[in-house]
């Protein structure tokens, strides 16, 4: 009496690594920290909450003043550009140094060995996640702004398409300052080092170019990532006005949008390099 026998299957011998299969797999990771969703929830609600805070405020200035000047809505989401790219940047940054820290990094570069797709998968889910919920973010501030003080005029005219224009200007400035902080720690590998120099970029140099009177950095300012990139979220009206009280260079919108994303391309592409040419 013979028995037949069949060879059993390798396992994972039909698994290919692809492109698709590492977003999936960097979408689950991102999704298993903790701090993913308490970053998200924290940068939702300033969102929402001072924008809300900031077209109250708005009003009753007026209010006391007694005075009659329409409220411009749309001013109340200036907040967005100085608060949500905060906690944004801590994400971007431990997205990628997390793995550094934990030596998971080496088991991602194992499963593919070509290192860059891993690190474009990560990036771009990254940029996914904080544009959609910063935008639902926006997009709730501004449909409370008018159910709440739209009696009061005071809610963004979304038939305006300037208007609109900045609103989503706003998200997609968030979500640059979160790919910053994301190369950033690409080239450093550290958090508190890629954290830190995001926030440095963010909160000091401005301030610090503005208190050295020296024209030369006078002169560079409007080209710093936050002040180039901020300037997505403003209407040519608002940016027109700008121009009229700094008396300095004032870059457009689609301007300071390329500004940023040069920064962007400069410390992607230098990560890139140094990653193919680093050890894990």
């Amino acid at each position: 009496m013979t028995a037949t026998t069949t060879d059993a299957p390798t396992a994972g011998a039909d698994v290919r690594v692809t492109f698709p299969r590492l977003v999936r797999s960097e979408w689950i990771k991102l999704w298993s920290l903790r701090s993913t969703v308490w970053t998200l929830a924290i940068t939702a609600v300033v969102i929402v909450g001072f924008v809300l805070l900031i077209t109250w405020g708005m009003l009753d200035a007026n209010e006391m003043s007694g005075s009659s000047d329409d409220v411009n809505a749309l001013d109340a989401f200036g907040a967005i550009r100085y608060l949500g790219p905060t906690a944004v940047a801590v994400l971007g940054a431990l997205t990628i140094t997390g793995e550094y820290t934990t030596g998971m990094i080496r088991s991602s570069f194992a499963a593919a060995p070509r290192r860059l797709p891993v690190l474009w998968a990560k990036g771009l889910v990254l940029a996914l996640v904080v544009f959609v919920v910063t935008a639902l973010a926006v997009a709730v501030a501004a449909s409370l702004q008018a159910l709440i003080f739209g009696g009061q005029g005071a809610s963004v005219d979304l038939g305006d398409p300037q208007v609109v224009r900045a609103l989503v200007g706003n998200a997609l400035y968030v979500t640059m300052i979160g790919v910053l902080a994301f190369g950033l720690g690409v080239l450093m590998r550290h958090s508190a080092a890629a954290i830190t120099t995001t926030l440095g970029i963010l909160l000091v140099l401005q301030i610090l170019f503005s208190l050295i009177p020296w024209k030369p950095l006078q002169d560079l300012t409007p080209y710093l990532p936050n002040v180039a990139g901020s300037q997505m979220t403003l209407t040519d009206a608002m940016i027109e006005q700008q121009a009229g009280f700094t008396g300095s260079v004032v870059l457009s919108a689609w301007e300071g949008f390329g500004v940023l994303l040069a920064y962007l391309v400069v410390v992607l592409a230098a990560g890139a390099w140094l990653t193919k040419r680093r050890d894990a």
